[in-house]
């Protein structure tokens, strides 16, 4: 298995425990490495670990068994389960990046008169945990707290063209995609042609894919392990946004995270 960023990750900072637990250990090494992989096989976890098949096997029934993974029945791969995604989330939720870009949001806001909202990128799903609404009468409403599938909004689909064609087809191993209205993406033939659009364009647009009457704009954040993936976008009524206001949005939109992603890193 080739070198990770993990090795550095993983490394104890700290000596070890007088009576270390072993079985512990790995089972902390194999949720370290889900979270720089969107898959993991049983061969790779073996591997890495330097144990065997069989000890790889009985440690991932026993992640699973807990919800920390789970496994799809037909490529037999492990993905995180939802008792890591929630710890996750709920350990986000109270990180100082949200409160660090908000203002970044009020701006945006201000400018477009658009709701706007901050999005973050969880596997095949993405988390709207931000949000301000338009001051306008007739406006998109606040998407805060919910949750879509990648592949069916413009905020997935501006993370989703950050990854190399194999991650991609790590997270979506299966050529048929979760739709969730009749304009959304439903292969990923048509969705990685439409990822290149968007490394073409700059910024990534959906039209009513993921909501009757909704088109939004999004532009995400550049790759960096200081914080999760993360998006800026904007939602419009789409009865009144024409082709030039979808790149004007844009242009603002990557504006606007160039900005705020040097605050972050500062």
């Amino acid at each position: 298995m080739k070198k990770t960023h993990l090795d550095a990750i993983a490394t104890p900072r700290t000596p070890p425990p007088q009576y270390p637990i072993e079985s512990v250990d790995n089972a902390l090494k194999v949720l370290l490495l889900l979270g720089e992989r969107p898959q993991l096989r049983l061969t790779e976890v073996s591997e890495f670990l330097g144990v065997a098949s069989s000890t790889a096997h009985r440690l991932l029934a026993m992640l699973q068994y807990r919800g920390f993974v789970v496994q799809d029945s037909t490529t037999k791969a492990y993905a995180p389960g939802t008792a890591l995604t929630s710890v996750a989330y709920s350990i986000l939720q109270r990180f100082d990046f949200r409160r660090a870009l908000h203002p970044y949001l009020e701006r945006l806001n201000e400018h477009l008169r658009e709701t706007v909202h901050l999005v973050l990128l969880d596997g095949g799903t993405v988390r709207f945990i931000d949000a301000i609404e338009s001051p306008r009468a007739v406006r998109v409403g606040s998407r805060l707290g919910r949750s879509m599938p990648a592949s069916s909004s413009s905020s997935g689909k501006a993370m989703l063209a950050q990854l190399s064609t194999e991650e991609l087809h790590a997270l979506y191993p299966g050529q048929e995609l979760e739709p969730l209205t009749e304009h959304s993406i439903r292969t990923r033939d048509d969705l990685e042609r439409e990822l290149d659009e968007v490394r073409r364009r700059g910024y990534a647009v959906s039209v009513e894919e993921s909501e009757a009457d909704v088109t939004a704009v999004s532009v995400a954040f550049p790759p960096q392990t200081s914080h999760p993936p993360l998006v800026f976008n904007a939602a419009v009524p789409s009865g009144r946004v024409s082709a030039s206001r979808k790149r004007e949005i844009g242009l603002a939109l990557r504006a606007m995270v160039d900005e705020a992603a040097a605050r972050l890193h500062d």
